[in-house]
């Protein structure tokens, strides 16, 4: 796959806002040949920062999730991982390209990892790390497996940011699950001696790795592939898209009502020369 960049003049860069800011989230306002750019030409030896891909479950779970705005408020990108959020933006007037976090996780192992280097791996199976491996002819990769129930388990946390900061790689997928891959960055962060660029990209290596399928691709440029994903793992996926979900909908119709008051007052201070 050949990474093509678009040309921007001096005028569009100045003029481009740096992001976009939709449904009380703020995305990098970056497409996604952009974003594998940046992240194949930081430097390996720069102090440790982390990518957050913000699904229609993330922007759900942050209204009642404490966790959440703190860790993706020192996120280095935000990216938005669902081409469902990428449609509802559209019919809001908002350009929020879209960047998911599966193919974000291959490009960079088709195109950019290679296979000498240094790659640390927080979360999934040995089955999984051992089929990536072998696919990509991976010859350091470095697997930590922490044990469940992280979120609630500060001292594990701690010994998954211990095992970053001893094995520093240029890339570092954390695997684990949204919020705990967020609370492993933040505290590889906190510790000041991490180094690389940790991607908080959840089931991303079970798609390569052979645990699951992912949606052909015609569903994923449909914007079904949480449909294909609820019907491989019903019993684990229905509360999630089919209760969760659709609260998308409600925030989407707060945030336009939010968005056409300050628009009213912004007006209303034009009007008054202020």
């Amino acid at each position: 796959m050949t990474i093509q960049t678009p040309i921007l003049t001096e005028q569009d860069r100045r003029s481009r806002p740096r992001h976009v800011w939709f449904l009380n989230s703020a995305f990098d306002n970056i497409d996604f040949p952009t974003t594998v750019l940046r992240l194949a030409e930081r430097d390996p030896q720069a102090p440790f920062q982390f990518v957050v891909t913000p699904n229609v479950d993330h922007l759900v779970r942050l209204r009642r999730d404490d966790v959440l705005a703190p860790l993706y408020a020192q996120a280095w990108l935000t990216v938005c991982d669902s081409r469902v959020l990428e449609l509802i933006a559209s019919l809001s007037g908002e350009d929020v390209d879209v960047t998911p976090g599966s193919d974000l996780t291959e490009t960079l192992f088709n195109n950019v990892v290679m296979r000498h280097e240094p790659v640390t791996i927080i979360g999934g199976s040995r089955e999984v790390v051992e089929n990536v491996k072998a696919r990509y002819g991976l010859r350091d990769v470095r697997w930590h497996e922490p044990p469940m129930g992280l979120r609630k388990n500060p001292e594990a946390i701690a010994e998954c940011a211990q095992f970053v900061a001893d094995n520093p790689s240029r890339f570092v997928f954390l695997c684990v699950g949204s919020p705990q891959q967020e609370m492993i960055a933040e505290a590889c962060l906190e510790r000041g001696d991490c180094t690389g660029i940790g991607l908080c990209v959840g089931a991303s290596l079970d798609f390569l790795g052979g645990k699951a399928d992912r949606a052909p691709k015609w569903m994923q440029r449909s914007r079904l592939e949480w449909l294909h994903r609820l019907a491989q793992e019903p019993r684990r996926m229905w509360k999630r898209y089919l209760v969760d979900g659709p609260k998308i909908l409600f925030l989407w119709w707060e945030w336009r009502k939010a968005r056409a008051k300050l628009r009213e007052f912004e007006k209303r201070l034009a009007r008054a020369g202020l």
